[in-house]
């Protein structure tokens, strides 16, 4: 019993120390070109081609860095993403991707420095939001 528990917490440091391949930019665009553009738009300005038929608006997102006093808010966005903050009036325009963005996960630093496990594809769309800040 002793060497399965010894076995087992080695196992289990040997799969924390794998590195893991993050997510690239190029990714992120597939996902948001999927998921997001026919609403947000293709620079994320919230004038994608559905967006005139929507109530309320997409929002903007190309200004959520600078709607939050200059720093990429990553623990907002993953939770409006994945459903988890939702406001009922714009969350019945857009859907939530939390189901849709699943299966491996990286790790990826909130805004309160915690690494949080996170759908790689999710992750994936997170850095590529960041690149549409203005």
């Amino acid at each position: 019993m002793k060497w399965r528990v010894i076995l087992f917490l080695a196992a289990g440091v040997l799969w924390a120390c794998t590195s893991t391949d993050m997510p690239d930019q190029i990714e992120g665009e597939r996902v948001y070109e999927a998921n997001c553009e026919a609403c947000h738009g293709s620079s994320g300005q919230g004038d994608g081609r559905l967006a005139a038929t929507m109530n309320p608006a997409p929002a903007d997102l190309s200004t959520l860095s600078a709607d939050n006093g200059g720093a990429f808010p990553v623990s907002a966005v993953l939770s409006k993403i994945d459903g988890y903050a939702s406001d009922e009036t714009a969350q019945a325009a857009m859907p939530t991707f939390g189901d849709l963005l699943s299966g491996d996960t990286v790790p990826v630093e909130t805004d309160d420095g915690v690494l949080t496990p996170t759908p790689r594809q999710l992750a994936a769309l997170l850095s590529y939001l960041e690149t549409l800040q203005q």
